[in-house]
């Protein structure tokens, strides 16, 4: 008997310890009713209750959590249903307000997601829908974590999972990409052709300038040296003038012969002229030479006598190579 009553006492003893030793793990917190009603919240670690006045009321998981939000249709603006989810990433900052101020928190929050993403996406047309996931994402954020602030819980971030549009909607998108790839292409290319015609143009105008600078300068080079040449034959023809008016008949020589060269040159250059010529004598040339010389001697005889001539010029060095007259 006094062995059933040790075990008895034993029994409650253990029960009691149970009940009044409490050990929080760590991310989670417990709330503390006594009698049914909301005392205190228990921190990670062990903690101490009153046998048979307080109780564990609520154990809510602190750490962050991901909710699912279901698949819907959505009517956009334009008229065009689209198959919308989302995740939701939430954590409970207050556990009292988390166990005491909404009764199935997840459900909770996972149906003002759905409500509020029906309107965000009901407000925009599709293309807006399908091009601005961020923009949704951070209004449906705004909304929910205002909405849940009272309950204790911090929504963190909402991300859209996935946007499916109807099945000819998105032939459409896929035919309208292609038709701009297309277009993009198109002007690309002609754009290059562009680009290409203008270097050319350039190198082309670039030519054209260097060409005609090329032939200025070879005019003006071509001037000047025509310009020396009549100096050069002026001077010549002075100096042989001079020569003549002193009375050297070596310079008349010259000076006949020269234009006979040059006379029986240019015949001889003429693509017309088929068949020349030669004098069979060419003493008559000499002889012709030789009477302009007399003829010439015959005027100084009747003219006074001149003074002596200077030192005979350059040139006359030249006609020394002509034969004398009368060879």
């Amino acid at each position: 008997m006094e062995l059933a009553v040790a075990l008895v006492f034993l029994a409650l003893a253990i029960i009691i310890a149970l009940s009044a030793i409490k050990i929080v793990p760590q991310g989670r917190e417990y709330t503390v009713e006594r009698f049914g009603r909301y005392t205190r919240t228990l921190k990670p670690g062990i903690s101490f209750l009153t046998p048979f006045v307080e109780g564990v009321g609520r154990k809510v998981n602190m750490m962050e959590q991901v909710l699912d939000v279901p698949r819907q249709d959505v009517i956009t603006k334009d008229n065009v249903s689209v198959q919308v989810d989302a995740i939701i990433f939430i954590q409970v900052m207050d556990a009292a307000s988390a166990a005491y101020r909404v009764d199935n928190l997840h459900y909770a929050i996972s149906q003002l997601a759905m409500t509020n993403l029906r309107t965000v996406v009901g407000s925009m047309e599709l293309d807006e829908v399908l091009s601005q996931r961020d923009q949704i994402n951070t209004r449906l954020l705004n909304v929910i974590d205002d909405a849940t602030t009272p309950w204790g819980v911090k929504a963190a971030r909402i991300e859209i999972k996935d946007l499916q549009p109807p099945p000819d909607i998105t032939n459409a998108m896929a035919r309208q990409m292609k038709a701009e790839r297309e277009r993009r292409a198109v002007i690309t290319e002609a754009d290059g052709e562009k680009q290409a015609a203008i270097t050319v143009a350039e190198g082309q105008k670039q030519s054209a300038i260097l060409q005609a600078e090329g032939r200025r300068e070879a005019a003006f080079r071509d001037a000047e040296a025509r310009e020396r040449e009549a100096e050069a034959e002026a001077k010549a023809t002075e100096l042989v003038s001079n020569a003549i008016a002193r009375g050297d008949v070596n310079a008349i020589n010259y000076f006949v012969a020269q234009k006979y060269v040059e006379a029986f040159g240019k015949l001889a250059e003429s693509p017309q002229q088929k068949t020349v010529i030669v004098p069979a004598e060419m003493s008559a040339l000499v002889g012709s030479i030789g009477g302009i010389g007399e003829l010439v001697k015959a005027v100084q005889a009747d003219a006074p006598p001149a003074s002596p001539p200077p030192p005979r010029p350059r040139a006359a060095g030249r006609a020394s190579a002509v034969p004398p007259t009368g060879g």
